[in-house]
């Protein structure tokens, strides 16, 4: 390469700069499949989020994590749609569950599931002391129609509400939003997208089919099964990730013992370092 270009020569040069990426390429295609190559990661994913122990910073903490991923979904060019959405009482969000669209979606993301942990002086302090706070991250597969999931209606319990934007104030003044209950599993799934009941009926089964499909993958995998029925406090000791402000910035994967200092730039959707390191590390 460098004799080539030393003598100018175009076309050799040419030839191995293709050569070279090609090899490159392939590379980067044996590293996205030995990451990615599990029975649903080419899926779309359906991530919920929901505020832990910690009150209304709890809440807003859910609502920077909303932020993240969605900034994160925009940097990989993914679609998002929220499903469903429950704003704080003060501030924040007790709860979101949204669907990122796009190649591998599910394969990134599922390592997000877990609890995470934010330590900062509090906004909402007029003392302006430090608080900790929790939420936790939850990502199943979407599973499309070919997937068979048997559901009875029987086993289902079904409400309707009205529809609540941020800040709680109503989308409609009729009952369209609906929330779906599969009593033998306890899975509850929540819709108010559309101003049509109806359709988001549709939206919370496909949601609840995603569900069960993923608590049956569960089962059969021992070792996934022992992690479905580890039931983990939304609090101190169970986190996968820390996000430290104050004293200093840092950002801490527990599982691989990453830690980032850039934390708004992480915070703003640089997620890849983490996903990836906890991927490899899996394979």
């Amino acid at each position: 390469m460098d004799l080539a270009i030393e003598e100018d020569d175009k076309a050799t040069t040419e030839e191995v700069s293709a050569t070279v990426q090609a090899a490159e390429d392939a590379i980067d295609r044996m590293t996205l499949e030995r990451m990615l190559g599990g029975k649903d990661d080419d899926k779309n994913a359906i991530v919920s989020i929901n505020a832990g122990a910690g009150g209304t910073e709890a809440q807003d903490w859910a609502e920077m994590l909303f932020r993240m991923y969605v900034r994160w979904a925009e940097r990989k060019k993914y679609d998002t749609i929220v499903v469903d959405f429950q704003p704080g009482e003060e501030a924040g969000i007790k709860g979101v569950t949204f669907i990122a669209s796009g190649p591998y979606a599910y394969g990134y993301l599922k390592s997000e599931t877990g609890i995470h942990r934010l330590v900062r002086l509090s906004p909402f302090d007029a003392s302006n002391r430090r608080h900790t706070s929790f939420a936790s991250v939850s990502v199943c597969p979407e599973v499309n129609e070919e997937v068979v999931v048997d559901i009875d209606e029987k086993d289902l319990r079904l409400e309707t509400y009205r529809s609540s934007g941020a800040g709680g104030q109503h989308v409609n003044k009729t009952s369209s939003a609906v929330r779906i209950t599969h009593l033998p599993t306890s899975i509850v799934v929540q819709c108010q997208q559309e101003s049509s009941q109806h359709r988001n009926r549709a939206i919370a089964m496909k949601v609840l089919r995603s569900r069960l499909y993923e608590y049956e993958e569960e089962k059969r995998a021992a070792e996934r099964q022992a992690e479905y029925e580890k039931k983990e406090d939304i609090a101190w000791g169970s986190q996968i990730r820390s996000y430290t402000l104050h004293p200093y910035q840092m950002v801490k994967d527990h599982r691989i013992g990453l830690e980032v200092g850039n934390v708004s730039g992480v915070l703003d959707g640089n997620l890849d370092p983490f996903i990836e390191g906890v991927l490899l590390a899996r394979t």
